[in-house]
């Protein structure tokens, strides 16, 4: 339950240098820790010599320095509207100049919730806030008029929260009694960190990685963007809540060395009461509990909004052919190896990129009957999902989606997905709530990151956002994925397990299944069900799960290797990744419950294996105290299977 507490705020305290005590004004200055007092974020603003004032905060973690003083605040320019209104028009340069603190409301929070699928079972939801309320301009005059209100005030609250796993924060605006919508043009948010800091820069979603110093950038980074500072620390810069507001990146500042600037797509035009994203910060001494923290996505997003959630179901999935014959194949072997969907990919209903292709109809040149599809693999206990570009999906969705339910159709992957803008952002996740009123779940590819509306709308069950196998990448960015896009959220690399194209061992490509997190797993994307020839390892492929009643990633460093283990029930499964240099690994066991055994099938490279994949399998008995040695190759893994004796 929440309630309100007292805070610890710190008024007319002596910060550190780096605050300049003639400017800063006092009353303003105040500090919020999390509950286990790693984070440590400061708050104040300083008068500048004209009399405007500036928002900076900083944040340090275990008393090392992560951020230095950087700017916060948004830019807003609503000269036109007050125009319009009658309202003498803002003078000053930055909107947030002139904001005066008003009051500030405290508040502790302590609980856990249950999500419908994930990681682990349930999330601790654990943190102190701050609540800055700032007016701009004043209340003073004649008050409404003709029916509104001509007085140019605001009001904006800048929300913080700190957690153990990071810190959040993002800005509010109250209700306006005098009607004024605002046209956000961008924000003054920055991230300053400490000189020598180098960044895992990324240019577009599907993009390579470059490990860069914070200098000479010739194009923003995506989020979520992990960096590594030079006292030891991992940092990582990440949104959420992100609905119907415009995609931020990051950018580098041409004002200030080291320094990040939120940039963001386009303007927003948005009517109060309104959040926008929230600006998250998470740092770990270990990379790994980047990834053993990331709910903390989950966690500033609003609760479940669908009432039942049966329909919901995760599950491991094969692309087919697109025809009748291909898709019965592909419906027998999800059967006999313990998958649970089949998906029809781009073209069945014609070409994708053309307005006149009708996807509430199958094209004539493709030999598929929907209704009979679904119908023979219900009976199989596997579902259907079809791709339908998002240009079909913009013109047709109140027609299609009636029509996908009646063909017993169960999910869509929503393909080339405009990206971006408020319009679209607003349009995309519209579109996955008309989907949760026809029991439809999604999947959403090419450039859509998540910010945590699978919390709010779990039909959404996984999204692209990711270069994974459509590109081929190599081990070193996928050993980079971990702790870098995963911290976002579930994502659909789409294994692939038999294609010849794979720049790694299968081995490699066997642990991913345990590696990466997605609900809605395609375990053989570029494969078909002839390529199986009896590989003995598929089983592993056949027992692993999508989600999760605990996961803990182990042991990793960025781009060189990772080791994650996961459970279900009393089954563990865990998977390690290598980098594209051989390397010998430790893998400790000490998750498991003392006092007891398991027999763990490990499958490995090995060259002598008569497959054509070159993965061998061993048996041996382990238990909390075992630490095992592993050997892996050159782009390569390693996935084990453990079951209680």
């Amino acid at each position: 339950m929440m309630k309100r507490i007292s805070l610890v705020l710190l008024f007319f305290c002596s910060l550190t240098s780096l605050f300049s005590q003639e400017a800063v004004v006092a009353d303003t200055k105040m500090v919020l820790r999390s509950p286990d007092g790693n984070y440590r974020f400061s708050f104040y603003q300083k008068k500048k010599q004209d009399g405007s004032r500036q928002m900076y905060y900083t944040l340090s973690f275990k008393g090392k320095d992560v951020i230095l003083e950087s700017e916060i605040g948004v830019l807003i320019d609503n000269h036109l509207l007050e125009s319009a209104m009658a309202i003498p028009n803002d003078t000053l340069k930055n909107w947030g100049d002139n904001l005066q603190l008003t009051g500030i409301d405290t508040l502790s929070v302590n609980k856990t919730w249950n999500p419908v699928y994930g990681e682990r079972p349930s999330i601790p939801d654990h943190y102190q806030q701050i609540v800055l309320k700032f007016r701009k301009g004043n209340l003073e005059g004649a008050g409404s008029s003709d029916g509104y209100d001509k007085r140019r005030y605001y009001f904006m609250n800048v929300e913080i929260r700190a957690y153990n796993e990071g810190v959040a924060f993002r800005y509010h605006f109250p209700e306006a009694e005098n009607g004024l919508f605002l046209h956000i043009t961008g924000e003054q948010t920055q991230f300053t960190f400490p000189e020598g800091t180098l960044a895992w820069h990324e240019s577009w979603a599907q993009g390579p990685f470059r490990l860069m110093p914070l200098e000479g950038w010739t194009e923003e980074s995506e989020r979520p963007l992990t960096l590594k500072l030079i006292n030891g620390l991992t940092v990582a810069l990440a949104e959420a809540n992100m609905v119907d507001y415009a995609r931020g990146k990051f950018a580098l500042s041409k004002e200030k060395s080291n320094t990040l600037q939120l940039s963001m797509y386009a303007s927003a035009d948005i009517i109060t009461a309104y959040n926008t994203p929230w600006r998250v910060i998470m740092v770990a001494e270990r990379p790994v509990d980047l990834v053993n923290n990331n709910h903390i996505i989950l966690n500033l997003n609003p609760e479940n909004r669908i009432k039942d959630v049966s329909w919901i179901k995760p599950g491991k999935a094969i692309r087919s052919g697109l025809s009748q014959r291909e898709a019965i194949a592909c419906v027998d072997f999800a059967a006999q190896h313990g998958l649970q969907y089949v998906h029809l990919d781009a073209g069945w209903y014609g070409p994708e990129i053309r307005a006149q292709s009708d996807a509430t109809k199958v094209h004539p040149d493709k030999d598929i009957d929907f209704p009979a599809l679904t119908q023979y693999a219900a009976g199989k206990d596997i579902g259907i999902f079809v791709y339908i570009n998002q240009r079909a999906l913009y013109r047709q969705m109140d027609t299609l989606l009636p029509v996908l339910k009646k063909w017993g159709v169960k999910g869509i992957k929503f393909g080339f997905v405009q990206v971006g803008n408020q319009q679209w952002s607003t349009w995309l996740h519209d579109a996955v709530k008309k989907c949760a009123d026809y029991g439809l779940l999604v999947d959403i590819h090419d450039e859509y990151r998540p910010t945590g509306f699978s919390r709010t709308y779990p039909n959404l069950l996984t999204q692209e956002g990711i270069r994974g196998n459509e590109e081929m990448p190599d081990a070193i960015h996928n050993t980079t994925l971990p702790f870098t896009r995963f911290v976002a959220g579930a994502a659909d690399y789409t294994i692939c397990y038999y294609n010849n194209r794979i720049k790694t061992t299968h081995a490699h490509q066997l642990a991913m299944a345990a590696v990466y997190y997605s609900p809605l797993q395609f375990l053989y994307w570029y494969d078909n069900p002839k390529m199986y020839t009896g590989e003995p390892e598929i089983e592993f492929f056949d027992k692993v799960k999508t989600v999760w009643d605990d996961t803990k990633a182990l042991d990793g460093a960025i781009g060189e290797f990772i080791t994650v283990a996961r459970r279900s029930g009393e089954e563990w499964f865990v998977g390690t990744l290598n980098n594209t240099s051989p390397r010998t690994v430790s893998v400790n066991f000490n998750f498991l419950p003392a006092g007891k055994k398991y027999l763990a099938t490990i499958y490995s490279d090995d060259d002598k294996a008569v497959t054509k994949t070159k993965v061998g399998i061993r048996k041996v008995t382990v238990s909390s105290k075992t630490v095992l040695q592993e050997n892996l190759k050159a782009s390569g893994g390693q996935a084990i299977w453990l079951k209680p004796l």
